[in-house]
């Protein structure tokens, strides 16, 4: 390759293991370490019943996408599934916007949530500080590529599992050694009802976020279409177990009053379950395990604009690869500003709860591109589910995004409607280049 010249190609790296790897690594992570306390201030001891839900409402949509990756292993995701299905550019330029905003939405969420574990052993460092040298270090490793990504991603899944079984480890013991528990039973809060349960799993959606980002390295897979379908189940089947189970611990351990008001809740189970374990420890293994979930946001993130540039739905100058990295480092100058942004301006809670509820409204979009695709060609070759999974799939994730909070929609509705906009504006600066020339 002539040095000044453009890779024209995404290299091919991932076996099914390293998928499966990626995507436990993409799902776990911020999603039990920081919002998990939340969930437990939304529907209490019923924490556990939240992620039940959500993973349910996950799994019907994983496997739709499943199917989708199948029959389309290509870079861009649901914005690529939404041009397949309904071959209108404003319509799928509009669904790359709002999918990119959700990786970058999560990126902020998780670097606030990455601040307050370092803090924790680093009181004295301020929050932008932590929030930028994050996002500097998410840069680098990304310009470098996609080996140097994956081998993170496994250096962090590992430790951000380590950190679940430490977790399941210590309150397990701590309950075998005829402890009382700290939370209180289920039957005993009778304000706690399945509509405060489904509030969580709306909030809980958001701990299920990353099964989707498998397919946007499809291309980057050795054999997309048998390994992509494979890779999102197993990933998805892993992370709910763990969650679950997580969860249900972590409100036997601790009241689920006090595991809401934490900042980190996880390290304050453990240090209840265990005052012995040196916290710092357990602090590093978190803020590593949230560190994966934005590493690969930005990941995801950068080979969607990517993917949408190829397709002509962006400005081909975001699909230019680097010549010697092949990685499509221009997408960094979107996203770095962006997400940062984000980070230093909204809380936990908002930024996960717009996060998930513009996830939700992505699924529906790719549930009603499988059942438009899935009526114009039936037949594939590749992984399939009945028509039944999407419909399911599309009313669940309608009646999660019914009960996701007023400012999580309100900040997801703003999104939308700068998309709108610049989809507006870039209409109208074509049409004015094409009526000059």
């Amino acid at each position: 390759m002539e040095p000044n010249a453009e890779a024209d190609s995404l290299k091919r790296v991932f076996s099914l293991p390293m998928l499966v790897i990626y995507g436990v690594g993409d799902i776990l992570g911020a999603g039990i370490y920081a919002v998990v306390g939340r969930i437990a201030g939304l529907s209490g001891a019923l924490v556990w019943a939240s992620f039940v839900l959500a993973m349910v409402v996950a799994a019907f949509t994983a496997l739709s996408y499943a199917e989708m990756g199948s029959r389309f292993p290509k870079s861009g995701g649901v914005a690529y599934f939404v041009h397949r299905a309904f071959r209108t550019n404003w319509l799928s330029t509009l669904v790359g916007w709002l999918m990119f905003c959700t990786c970058v939405i999560s990126m902020a969420t998780i670097s606030r949530a990455f601040a307050g574990y370092v803090i924790a052993i680093a009181p004295g460092l301020p929050d932008w500080l932590i929030i930028l040298a994050l996002f500097a270090g998410l840069t680098f490793v990304n310009f470098r590529g996609m080996k140097e990504s994956s081998a993170l991603n496994v250096v962090c899944t590992t430790l951000e599992v380590s950190g679940l079984i430490i977790v399941i480890l210590v309150t397990s013991a701590f309950l075998l050694g005829g402890n009382s528990t700290a939370a209180i039973s289920a039957t005993a809060q009778p304000s706690i009802g399945w509509s405060a349960v489904i509030q969580g799993a709306a909030l809980a959606f958001y701990a299920f976020i990353g099964f989707e980002d498998l397919v946007n390295v499809a291309e980057e897979a050795k054999n997309p279409e048998r390994d992509v379908p494979r890779a999102i189940v197993i990933a998805l089947s892993i992370a709910g177990v763990v969650y679950i189970l997580v969860s249900w611990l972590s409100v036997q351990v601790l009241d689920p009053a006090a595991l809401a008001a934490s900042k980190a809740p996880l390290l304050d189970v453990v240090r209840r379950a265990q005052p012995n374990f040196p916290p710092v420890i357990f602090t590093v293994i978190a803020a590593f395990a949230v560190l994966n979930t934005a590493l690969l946001n930005f990941v995801t993130a950068s080979r969607l604009i990517y993917g949408m540039s190829r397709e002509g739905l962006l400005p081909a100058w975001f699909s230019r690869l680097h010549p010697e990295r092949s990685t499509p480092y221009r997408t960094f100058l979107v996203i770095v500003p962006m997400a940062i942004a984000l980070a230093v301006s909204g809380t936990i809670q908002l930024l996960a709860g717009a996060t998930a509820t513009l996830i939700l409204v992505m699924f529906c979009l790719v549930n009603v591109s499988l059942l438009v695709i899935k009526r114009r060609d039936p037949q594939t070759r590749g992984f399939r589910v009945p028509i039944v999974v999407p419909v399911l799939a599309l009313l669940l994730n309608l009646g999660l995004i019914a009960f996701a909070s007023n400012e999580s929609r309100g900040l997801g509705l703003a999104f939308m409607a700068v998309g709108v906009l610049l989809i507006v504006l870039r209409d109208v600066f074509m049409r004015g280049t094409l009526s000059d020339s």
